[in-house]
């Protein structure tokens, strides 16, 4: 068996510029690598109502702006299977056995878990399915033998918590599920991209995203007001640029084509900044303005997202089409998840249809005829 990848978004709001360099392009380049056996991509709406428990509708509403970011993006559902976490029930079950291989206290050491709780400010109102998230991510994970996850790195504790629980189901009843390993951002400034007023992370709720849908105004009025080095008060002061929301930006987007599209004068064919690091230089020893920074950010973000734009666009035309991948996937990723299932079952002895020794065993005790082991017979009990 090839290498299977598995990966996923809660549908909680339309995708960020945090997410496609986070994760949605090195989905594409995975994707379209030829090295990988499967590639399944998951809408994890069951898992977002676990936090959003009083308004399904906002889950449900962004289950089609997911997949449209998905399918704008460049996923092609002819080489990736999409599906939705609700319509593969099989992976509620496998969470319920692995809940049994981890203890609260485990759950709660998580740090992602950690950071999350703090983030949604539960306290003491975690809902516990939300509690179980990580459990759930390892059902999900394992339903479908995957063993390359493309996280960022918030998210390697709960990879680890898989392995963790794929080793304890394996010690107790025999190898049966695949360890994953995670695959990081090759750029390191896309490991996580911070929020356009600087925070740590971009949230949809603190309204610092720059979404791969906003219109070219909303992006250009979003840049302009990005937050900077708060001490580079005047064009001639020196700046800092790590730590610079618009150079993080840059080091993640920006080409060297860029520089010569954007800073080549048309009169003289001279370049400005060959690179980001001639920019970048600039900008430290004094002499160059946020806003000549900002307006090049801007042209590097609307090159970026102008083709994403187009291809949201004609999915938006062609609805129906789109649910129907969803279905295709989902039902394609159940079969194979039923499987798992099965596997899962069986390793735990809990096969009932298929231990003809256990029912053999039982028949003998209350002096019952057994099963005959004739095909058709079997067949007969198992229906």
């Amino acid at each position: 068996m090839g290498d299977i990848v598995l990966t996923g978004d809660r549908p909680t709001g339309r995708l960020h510029l945090g997410h496609l360099v986070g994760s949605l392009s090195q989905r594409v380049e995975l994707q379209n690598s030829g090295q990988f056996e499967q590639i399944f991509i998951e809408i994890a709406d069951a898992q977002a109502t676990t936090d959003n428990s009083g308004n399904i509708q906002k889950v449900k509403d962004n289950v089609i702006e997911v997949a449209l970011d998905y399918l704008s993006c460049g996923i092609d559902p002819t080489k990736s299977t999409i599906f939705l976490q609700s319509e593969v029930p099989e992976l509620s079950d496998l969470t319920f056995y692995y809940m049994n291989l981890v203890t609260l206290a485990r759950l709660q050491r998580n740090p992602t878990v950690k950071q999350e709780i703090i983030y949604r400010g539960f306290n003491n109102t975690i809902p516990v399915g939300f509690m179980t998230y990580p459990i759930s991510q390892a059902a999900d994970i394992t339903a479908f033998n995957a063993n390359v996850i493309p996280v960022g790195d918030d998210q390697l504790p709960m990879i680890e918590q898989t392995r963790e629980i794929v080793r304890t189901f394996n010690r107790l009843y025999g190898e049966t599920l695949v360890e994953p390993r995670a695959v990081l951002p090759k750029n390191e400034s896309c490991q996580r991209l911070p929020g356009t007023d600087g925070q740590a992370k971009m949230s949809k709720s603190m309204g610092n995203c720059i979404f791969l849908a906003d219109s070219p105004e909303e992006v250009k009025r979003k840049v302009m007001g990005m937050y900077t080095d708060p001490n580079h008060l005047k064009v001639s002061d020196p700046g800092k640029t790590e730590g610079n929301p618009v150079f993080i930006y840059l080091d993640a987007f920006c080409k060297d084509k860029h520089f010569k599209e954007y800073f080549t004068n048309q009169e003289t064919g001279k370049m400005e900044y060959k690179n980001l690091d001639e920019l970048k230089a600039h900008y430290e020893r004094g002499g160059l303005g946020d806003i000549k920074v900002k307006k090049f950010l801007n042209y590097v973000l609307q090159d970026t997202l102008t083709p994403i734009r187009s291809r949201r666009q004609e999915y938006e035309q062609h609805i129906l089409e789109v649910y129907k991948i969803l279905f295709d996937g989902s039902d394609k990723a159940r079969k194979i998840a039923a499987e798992t299932l099965g596997k899962v079952k069986k390793a735990m002895g809990l096969d009932y249809r298929n231990d003809l020794e256990l029912i053999n065993n039982q028949c003998a005790k209350y002096g019952s005829s057994p099963i005959k082991v004739e095909e058709k017979k079997l067949e007969a009990y198992k229906k």
